[in-house]
């Protein structure tokens, strides 16, 4: 009973909360008047709910996740595998550093730019978002391989336990929590960099393209929609990744205890 009345009153506090910022909204597009600048949110989701029955909205779903989740696994698969070599070989360590204190540094603008001259306009999308993201999984990952306990490696090397294993049974364990978090991270920073990736490079069925035909012709109703179609699909992608994974923990958990 109370865990319900727990449940019934964080899902009306969501509500409450959703309420009082479609009222602020409501509200600025009243004082400012014009819907060029603001429109409201009836506007939008009028919009919103015209360009749902469209096949072209649903194909540009499509690619745009395609684009994200293809950045995202080539940066998570590289970043483990770099990560683990860079921290447990110094000299490799003292290469790869600098070079992400670069990608860290420089604006993504001047990635998308560049990368526009090397590729093609569908993979900008694409290397933009890895080459955000392959930092962020890059230092986690080297992280979580620095704190793993040498004491259980000493040991391990006493017994002669093969590399495999300790890779998989020591220092895996202590990487995973470090890659969860920093997955979290990327899904969002995914999401923006290949938008803005797409609305400069223009390829074809791509979020990023609406937008900025929605910019070019004046229609901020369009460009609202998409705007929050986006930040539903960042927003879906990080609820569905955190649900896995607490399952995922909550299995580990119980086969242990057992």
């Amino acid at each position: 009973m109370k865990a319900s009345t727990i449940k019934d009153k964080k899902s009306l506090n969501k509500i409450l909360v959703f309420i009082f910022w479609i009222s602020i909204w409501q509200l600025t597009h009243i004082v400012v008047g014009r819907d060029i600048y603001v429109p409201s949110p009836l506007q939008v989701i009028t919009t919103l709910g015209q360009m749902i029955f469209s096949n072209v909205f649903w194909r540009t779903i499509a690619y745009s996740i395609f684009r994200v989740v293809a950045g995202l696994s080539i940066s998570i698969l590289l970043g483990l595998i770099v990560g683990i070599i860079s921290a447990l070989n110094d000299y490799v360590y003292d290469i790869i550093n600098p070079f992400m204190t670069i990608l860290k540094s420089t604006p993504v603008l001047s990635f998308i730019i560049i990368a526009l001259i090397w590729f093609t306009s569908s993979n900008v999308p694409i290397f933009i978002c890895f080459l955000m993201c392959f930092p962020i999984i890059w230092t986690n990952v080297v992280a979580g391989v620095r704190n793993v306990d040498h004491k259980l490696i000493e040991m391990s090397k006493v017994y002669r336990i093969k590399k495999l294993i300790i890779l998989r049974r020591i220092y895996l364990p202590t990487i995973v929590p470090y890659l969860l978090a920093a997955c979290i991270t990327c899904l969002g920073l995914g999401w923006k960099v290949s938008v803005a990736a797409e609305v400069l490079s223009h390829p074809q069925n791509a979020i990023g393209s609406h937008l900025y035909s929605a910019k070019v012709y004046l229609d901020s109703s369009m460009l609202f929609a998409w705007t929050f179609v986006v930040i539903i699909l960042s927003m879906l992608f990080e609820g569905i990744f955190k649900r896995f994974t607490t399952k995922r923990n909550m299995k580990e958990y119980s086969k242990i205890n057992s």
